[in-house]
């Protein structure tokens, strides 16, 4: 049975059968990035030359943005894991609009199309449902440093004379709002102070990639950016570090399903706040250079959490939480903070036969319940991996269609996990069961 990985000409209609699975023993690799290679990609447009992006997942929104790189005139080639961009062809300034309605990141593309060519073309960006998702801090940062924007119906209009330095401050710390904040003043002229900076660790990957192409930054890793383009543009290298929300997703399985489990390449200084509650709940984490090994041989203790901005717990990983939950001692309380349509896979997972209430934001969750085998359906990218590992503690079979929502931030969900011993594959799907 062939597994998750495909090139991006694939349209994939299979569903996961996942089966009752204890005890999962062995390694995984986690896959590069999905959150920080994407910015990155688009932030070499600023780049006139070539971009050598390495440790690059195999994931469909990668190659979505691979489509639109290409339809605004880059060349690009991927191998292995291994990405090549050639940005100095440059000549649309137009955002395809069926691609980028297939994904929330193609909205970082305005600031660089803006530097470079001084208009840009786009509609609303699509993505996961997971709630009101504005771009309306984008919007802000880019009319801060000289940029005027008009709106029709479908589409938006926005032109610049040159991007100039500004004082901007965010009001929110929106990860994608301070990724167009830094890639607008990495080629505004003058100096750009940024205060209210979300802090995920993605943002330092992005600051690290600026400052290899000659941009200097001060404050990484705090609230208050400060951007001075100088000379730059100038072709690199780079590395993308391992995906912690992927890490995340498997350490949760591990909780969920018991056994012994090395994420190699999973990066542990990214992950202190999940792995600290990891710990509360009775999991034992030990930490080395390449990875991090997880074991869970007992029962879980119930966990109280709610999600918010980094350093906070990560909304991405609230729904494998909640899974997790469901195989602890007591009644968990999860309160979501970010976004407030999260809760689309606890409904899912009482199909399932969980005991879960939802009361606005907040759910309680009844851990030590038999679950049941059932047909389920991935909402949102996340929350379809939490099935996944849902699947892994229900008595028979569970089925999770909308597969290619899963696969647009997992390389090989199944690969990954059968490898650890998971009954679980990609089967042909039956619309009539699913």
């Amino acid at each position: 049975m062939p597994t998750g990985k495909k090139d991006e000409t694939m349209a994939d209609t299979r569903v996961i059968e996942v089966r009752e699975t204890r005890g999962l023993t062995g390694e995984i690799r986690i896959q590069g990035s999905k959150n920080a290679v994407l910015p990155v990609m688009a932030a070499s447009l600023l780049n006139r030359g070539t971009t050598v992006i390495r440790n690059v997942p195999r994931i469909q929104d990668v190659f979505c943005m691979i489509r639109i790189l290409r339809a605004l005139g880059c060349g690009v080639k991927f191998a292995g894991d291994v990405l090549v961009i050639e940005a100095d062809a440059l000549t649309s300034c137009e955002i395809p609009a069926d691609e980028a309605e297939k994904m929330r990141s193609s909205i970082m593309l305005c600031a660089p199309l803006l530097a470079r060519l001084g208009e840009v073309v786009f509609g609303r960006p699509g993505g996961c449902s997971i709630g009101r998702r504005p771009i309306d801090l984008h919007l802000k940062v880019l009319t801060e440093t000289g940029v005027s924007v008009t709106e029709t119906e479908s589409r938006m209009f926005a032109r610049t004379c040159g991007l100039r330095g500004a004082l901007m401050n965010l009001p929110y710390p929106s990860v994608g709002a301070t990724e167009t904040a830094l890639m607008a003043a990495a080629a505004a002229e003058g100096s750009t102070v940024l205060t209210g900076a979300a802090r995920e660790p993605e943002i330092e990957v992005l600051c690290h990639f600026l400052e290899e192409m000659g941009v200097q930054i001060e404050g990484v890793g705090s609230n208050v950016l400060s951007v001075r383009s100088g000379e730059f543009r100038r072709d690199c290298e780079f590395t993308i570090p391992g995906d912690r929300i992927v890490a995340g997703t498997y350490l949760g399985a591990v909780m969920a399903a018991g056994g012994e489990v090395f994420l190699r390449d999973a990066p542990e200084n990214a992950m202190k706040e999940n792995l600290r509650v990891a710990g509360r709940m009775g999991t034992r984490t030990r930490t080395f250079s390449n990875g991090i090994l997880v074991k869970q041989d007992g029962i879980l203790r119930l966990v109280i959490l709610e999600t918010g901005p980094y350093p906070g717990f990560s909304t991405d990983l609230q729904s494998v939480m909640l899974t997790a939950a469901l195989r602890a001692d007591g009644i968990s309380r999860i309160r979501e903070m970010v976004f407030e349509e999260r809760f689309a896979t606890a409904k899912e997972l009482q199909k399932l036969g969980a005991n879960i209430i939802i009361e606005g934001n907040t759910v309680y969750v009844e851990g030590g319940q038999r679950l049941s085998g059932a047909s389920v359906c991935a909402r949102d990218l996340r929350g379809g991996a939490a099935l996944a590992v849902a699947g892994l503690i229900a008595e028979g079979t569970t089925l999770v269609d909308g597969y290619p929502c899963i696969a647009r931030g997992y390389e090989d969900i199944c690969g990954d996990l059968q490898s650890v011993g998971a009954a679980i594959r990609l089967i042909a799907n039956d619309r009539q069961r699913v």
